[in-house]
């Protein structure tokens, strides 16, 4: 049984939206609990929804609002398939050691959308 990433998207984006900014970034585990999903495969959902994102987000000429979720793990930053689609999406440079800079950069850009 699967289930369509749109309607998690969504709220996925919500939760970012409302997230205050001392909260931020948030792990995706933070995420998966704030929406309360259950295992299994809880982060890989959230990492799912969060591509649905970054395609809307894109679309729309916004910044990529999945930039505010990050690994609990050092250092810190979004998993691999977070800047693999920012690459193939065309926002990010192919480039991987000019990844880390790109995302601190897409993430003061949602900051500054936010306010």
């Amino acid at each position: 049984m699967s289930e369509s990433p749109q309607p998690l998207a969504a709220a996925v984006r919500e939760t970012l939206e409302a997230a205050p900014r001392k909260a931020l970034p948030m792990t995706y585990q933070e995420v998966a609990d704030a929406l309360g999903l259950q295992p299994p495969r809880t982060i890989q959902r959230v990492a799912q929804a969060l591509e649905v994102l970054m395609c809307e987000d894109l679309a729309q000429d916004r910044p990529f609002i999945a930039a505010l979720v990050v690994s609990r793990r050092a250092p810190h930053m979004p998993a691999r398939g977070f800047f693999e689609l920012a690459v193939e999406l065309g926002r990010f440079p192919a480039d991987t050691a000019l990844h880390a800079q790109a995302w601190r950069e897409e993430y003061q850009h949602v900051l500054a959308a936010r306010e």
